[in-house]
């Protein structure tokens, strides 16, 4: 398999490297730390060979089990591998390794960003939706009870590793729901990689890589999210609002998806965005069976969740919209009426 590398531009400058082997590459970075922290799910079924791996390289190394998904996203796990992080003495000669979906590398990454004030980590998303977003960008941090992301730093890894082989692993739920973080990229920034995605074969090589590159582009332009930044979030304001309802019940691509349609029938209701993009949002999501519609009943929580969006100036709620195809706008929102008349045309 060829490899790809794409360069992203922030407080470190550092490649994600697409098509490599995780375990090799990933004994060539730990070769001269003094000890290594390893972050996994509890359903990463891979621990027995980076092991076997480290200890024939004489690494010193702790390997933290988490809870699968969101769970691990918490203040009580955050502290308890803080602790480990002084148990074991960790300094800044050391390194912490995340590897797992979006959830896990989000937690390592902030782990990394305050133990210490700053110890470097690698990422190694081993989702699609992990692979194309949350372990590309510097983003970490974990969740609160008030919302999705609300407590997190911004710190960039190493290195990123995707070793296109762990979706062979995926559900096809699973990588359904990280296609919706792809389909985004379309949207927001790539028109070519809708057109990929309508093909009868899925290059996922390729959409990676395209998708990987739109992000680091933007994330090479704006790493602590002044402005431009902000265009990742397309779907992700109702979709992390979907989510928390949901109590982690939908995947966050799942969510997102639905979050699209939103946010493609709210950029339609302004006069930016034609009937035809809209329904081009609906086919594409319907393709990869993803859900369009959640429940009616919900639109309270819903909107309570809106209000705290990270996005949110003053008391408006602030959307990512398009005006076409890979043009981007910004909606703010005081109105609750507004945006309930928007939800009821995606409301089951």
């Amino acid at each position: 398999m060829s490899i790809y590398k794409v360069e992203v531009n922030s407080e470190r400058d550092y490649s994600v490297v697409i098509g490599e082997n995780w375990l090799t590459r990933t004994i060539e970075l730990t070769a001269n730390r003094g000890a290594v922290l390893l972050l996994i799910p509890e359903d990463f079924d891979r621990e027995f060979e980076i092991t076997k791996a480290l200890s024939a390289k004489s690494n010193k190394f702790e390997i933290v089990h988490l809870p699968n998904g969101e769970l691990q996203k918490s203040f009580k796990v955050y502290q308890s591998v803080l602790e480990i992080c002084g148990r074991i003495n960790l300094d800044r000669s050391d390194l912490i390794v995340g590897i797992g979906g979006g959830a896990t590398t989000d937690l390592a990454g902030f782990v990394a960003a305050t133990w210490l004030r700053g110890l470097d980590w690698l990422a190694i998303p081993t989702t699609l939706a992990g692979m194309v977003d949350a372990a590309v960008g510097g983003k970490t941090g974990i969740n609160s009870e008030h919302g999705k992301n609300l407590i997190g730093a911004f710190h960039s890894p190493i290195e990123v590793i995707v070793d296109l082989a762990f979706l062979d692993t995926l559900s096809e739920r699973d990588k359904n729901a990280g296609l919706a973080e792809v389909i985004k990229c379309g949207f927001i920034a790539d028109p070519t990689i809708l057109e990929d995605l309508a093909a009868t074969e899925i290059d996922f090589a390729k959409l990676v890589t395209k998708s990987v590159s739109v992000k680091a582009s933007v994330v090479s332009n704006d790493f602590k999210e002044s402005f431009h930044r902000e265009i990742l979030n397309y779907g992700h304001t109702v979709g992390h609002a979907i989510e928390l309802d949901s109590h982690f019940s939908l995947r966050h691509g799942e969510a997102v998806a639905i979050g699209m349609i939103f946010a493609a029938e709210l950029s339609h209701s302004t006069g930016t965005l034609s009937s035809e993009a809209v329904k081009m949002h609906r086919d594409l999501i319907a393709r990869f069976a993803l859900p369009s519609s959640y429940s009616l009943k919900s639109w309270p929580s819903i909107y309570e969740h809106l209000l705290r969006d990270k996005k949110n100036r003053g008391k408006k709620v602030r959307f990512v919209t398009l005006k076409s195809i890979g043009v981007t706008d910004r909606f703010e929102v005081e109105d609750e009426a507004v945006l309930r008349k928007v939800y009821e045309r995606i409301a089951l």
